[in-house]
């Protein structure tokens, strides 16, 4: 039988953990796959191993293509992958926020064309750029399908979470791939993107490319013809699309925190304040966009909020004021922690002291080579992975006991790069509870974790905000992610807040 592809009994190590097991795979044309599995069971790595991205230790794969590798397939991976894109014109987690990165940035049309010019040119002349391969023709219609129309001529460093992932979709469609891979494509999309993408994913599959792709079992786009289940690196399913959507998908309905564990967890430090923030009449352009438009926001000490808002609103600019991360809090007037701006003579530091906070962008830049342990460590100093302060022994049996509570104390030893993404969004989540903070800040913490692994969290997030002296602001784009203990919200328009 002449199969797209076929995987025969493929095993795969990584590092030295075998990660994929006896997998045995046949596609047909026309076929489109979703596989799916919990945190940690090899979806992203199988991607890789089809896309030809990871070296395979037992087994083979095979194509229908003469050139799969450079003509044929593409990949869209689900950590944005900046740096191979832009080269160096993402450097650090900051960057995003201050205006003069804007100003320099590379444009989306720039990225898209593959006209980048190297970082820090200073005479546009000086530099000979080859003509792009990418037709206008091509581009209108790519951009018009996801989207992104609005936006060509928007520096790539102002955009939200979602439309990034947008660009580096419509990155890989300008190739015009016949196999298109897509690494958890959904996660982090508002309503209106998540209907973009399913329509263009349907829209690709009429013209004939293939679909494969990781993601979660309640969100397979309607292209979807087959799914592969995958647990502890195994395939456990082979099942057509209506055969899936006719059984039962049981999960550990026992996803509470362990009463002892949350014992230790105690009251948070440093609750002597009334009110966690005070933002009044925030304002935040970049060049002659207007990204927060006059925004004020009240928030009291114990209070749970949750903030939405579609992709591209504001919401993660608004975070920057209050995380000390964005230079233009200079220019506007606010109290944190009763004290205005963060207080006269208060650091940065001293502000996100009071702060624990995890987001996607967080994630993105966050270094892979270093371990889990060093990583939850790390949230006592606010640093990225790395420190230089002894720690003490209380604040080692923390770690321990934050990493329990997370269930990844298995993984304390291992270097962030070799868990699964999953499994590195539930150590960043230790690493903003590990100081305790009075003030959480959980922006889409959601975001590559399995059904089982979101309900356990969101039972944590309502366990430790049971208490009256911690609060709360909890953003995503999904109302079933929300914890129960929010019980206000705000949402923002275009940067104005449109109710509270």
């Amino acid at each position: 039988m002449n199969y797209a592809i076929s995987l025969q009994d493929i095993s795969v190590r990584k590092y030295d953990t075998v990660v994929l097991k006896n997998i045995s795979l046949n596609i047909l044309p026309g076929e489109n796959w979703a596989i799916t599995g919990p945190n940690g069971s090899g979806k992203t790595i199988l991607l890789d191993i089809i896309a030809g991205k990871w070296p395979i230790w037992k087994g083979g794969v095979h194509y229908m293509w003469d050139k799969p590798l450079r003509e044929s397939i593409e990949l869209v991976s689900n950590d944005y992958s900046f740096n191979r894109i832009v080269n160096s014109g993402a450097e650090y987690y900051q960057q995003r926020f201050h205006a003069y990165e804007a100003e320099r940035a590379p444009s989306l049309r720039a990225i898209l064309t593959d006209q980048l010019k190297p970082v820090g040119t200073i005479d546009e002349k000086s530099v000979d750029l080859a003509p792009s391969t990418v037709t206008e023709e091509n581009l209108d219609r790519v951009a018009k399908m996801l989207s992104l129309t609005h936006l060509l001529d928007h520096p790539f460093v102002t955009l939200s979470n979602g439309e990034t992932r947008r660009m580096l979709l419509a990155k890989s469609l300008l190739k015009n791939p016949k196999l298109l891979l897509l690494d958890n494509a959904f996660s982090g999309l508002d309503v209106h993107s998540r209907e973009v993408l399913r329509n263009a994913l349907n829209e690709l599959v009429n013209t004939g490319v293939m679909i494969i792709m990781a993601t979660t079992a309640n969100e397979i786009p309607p292209c979807i013809t087959h799914v592969a289940e995958l647990e502890s690196g195994s395939i456990v399913g082979k099942l057509s699309i209506n055969e899936f959507l006719g059984a039962s998908h049981p999960h550990n309905s026992s996803t509470q925190p362990n009463p002892t564990e949350l014992l230790h967890f105690g009251e948070p430090s440093f609750t002597d304040f009334e009110c966690a923030l005070d933002l009044r009449h925030i304002h935040v352009k970049y060049g002659s966009e207007q990204i927060l438009n006059d925004v004020s926001w009240k928030i009291k000490k114990g209070e749970k909020w949750a903030l939405s808002g579609a992709n591209g609103s504001g919401k993660s600019t608004l975070l920057s004021i209050i995380t000390a991360d964005n230079p233009q809090r200079f220019a506007n007037d606010f109290d944190l922690f009763d004290q205005k701006r963060g207080g006269l003579g208060a650091s940065i530091w001293d502000i996100k002291q009071k702060i624990g906070h995890v987001s996607p962008e967080l994630h993105l830049y966050f270094p892979r080579n270093t371990s889990v342990f060093k990583t939850i460590a790390s949230g006592f100093f606010d640093a990225t992975g790395i420190f230089f302060k002894k720690l003490s022994e209380v604040q080692i049996e923390r770690v321990h006991e934050v990493a329990t509570l997370l269930h990844v104390h298995d993984l304390l030893e291992k270097d962030f790069s070799q868990l699964s993404k999953g499994q590195q969004r539930m150590v960043l989540l230790a690493r903003a509870l590990v100081k305790n903070p009075p003030l959480l800040i959980l922006d889409e913490p959601c975001q590559g974790l399995d059904i089982e692994s979101i309900e356990y969290f969101k039972s944590v997030v309502n366990a430790v905000c049971a208490s009256p002296e911690r609060t709360l602001i909890y953003v995503s784009h999904y109302p079933h992610e929300i914890p129960s203990c929010v019980t206000q919200f705000l949402k923002l328009e275009k940067g104005v807040v449109v109710y509270s």
